[in-house]
Parts: structure tokens; sequence; C-alpha cells
């Protein structure tokens, strides 16, 4: 008996090291990094563009292609969102929801997040909180934000630009970084999927 569970114990331990390599050579992306191990996100709570609390809970269902920005940002969040609406249309993903979370709550109010994203997609999702409310999330992505005062009194904020993959369990499972096309990131949304956990 003991030697049948050993035997037992070897197999299952082998199918899931099977698993394991075979998740790993099949998912080469050209614009990102797919991970074997898929990584938690930390409890986090924000608010959508209609007021409603976001938070990990909200992420468990389907996937995420989540974008830090904000409204003001002169190039890289407006250029980063329409290629994210172009994608969503090609559907590389079935359900794949499309997220941006702002980095600057001071100017950024819920009306105006809302305003911005409908612009881009009506789909698309608007997330904002207190930066001790964001703290969290950018911790779990390994985003960065930066202020940078300007000239005329202002200021801009310097962000990741990277775009994460959230599988459907609420879980890291890919990052990409720019330069973004569509067809790239259609490509390899499409090669993520298949072993994308929902």
């Amino acid at each position: 008996m003991f030697l049948v569970a050993i035997a037992l114990s070897a197999a299952l331990g082998g199918a899931m090291l099977a698993r394991q390599l075979s998740r790993q050579a099949t998912v080469a992306l050209q614009g990102g990094t797919y991970f074997a191990e898929t990584r938690p996100i930390r409890p986090f709570t924000l608010s959508d563009q209609d007021g409603a609390a976001f938070g990990n809970e909200q992420l468990v269902g389907k996937p995420s292609l989540l974008f830090f920005g904000f409204t003001n940002c002169p190039d890289v969040c407006p250029t980063t969102l329409a290629v994210l609406a172009g994608l969503e249309r090609r559907n590389a993903i079935p359900g794949l929801r499309m997220v941006f979370v702002t980095v600057d709550p001071d100017r950024d109010e819920t009306r105006l997040v809302k305003q911005y994203v409908n612009a881009f997609s009506p789909t698309m999702l608007g997330l904002r909180g207190s930066l001790e409310q964001l703290a969290p999330l950018m911790a779990s992505l390994s985003a960065v934000r930066a202020v940078q005062k300007t000239p005329d009194g202002s200021y801009a904020v310097d962000h990741s630009s990277t775009l994460y993959l959230i599988d459907g369990r609420g879980r890291l499972a890919a990052v990409f970084t720019p330069p973004f096309s569509i067809a790239g990131l259609e490509s390899d949304l499409r090669l993520a999927a298949r072993n994308l956990e929902r």
C-alpha cells in the first residue's frame, strides 16, 4: 500500500511538472513576459468610474489588461488607451476587460476618469483611489510613480507604461512592455490565452 501511495505521488508530481514545463515552453511572447507561476495581488480597494468599490474580488471571474496613467498625460496614455480600444475590438481573449488606473488622484476626479475612458471605449473600466489606496496594487505589480514639477508651476506624473495581464483568478499572469501595437499584442494575448487561468 505504501508503494502504491509513493507511485501515485510520483505520478501526480510528474504530471504537475510536465504541465509547468509545458506552460513555460509554449508561451514565448514577442513583447512581454508570461509568468510560469502567476503572482498574487495584495488586497486593495479603489473606486470605479461610477463610484462603486473595486478591489481584488472584482478582478476575479474574467481576465483584465491593466494600465496605469493619468488624464493630463500628453502622449503615452492616450496612445496606449487607443491601442487597448483597438485590441478590445479584436477579442484576442474572450471577455478580456480593459482597465485604466489613474496615478493622479488629486486632479483625476471620478467624473473626469469616466469621461476619459469613455472617450476611448464605452466598456473600458476606469479606477481611482488615494495614493495610499493605490500603493498595494502598484507594489504588487512593481509599478512606479513619480511627480515632476513643470515650469508653469504645475506638475506631470512619470509612471510605468507597462501593461499587466491579470487572469480570471485575480493574479498577475503576464506583463507587456512598449512599444505597443494592436497586432503584436493580439498575437501575444492569443498565445497567453492558451494557458490563462479563468
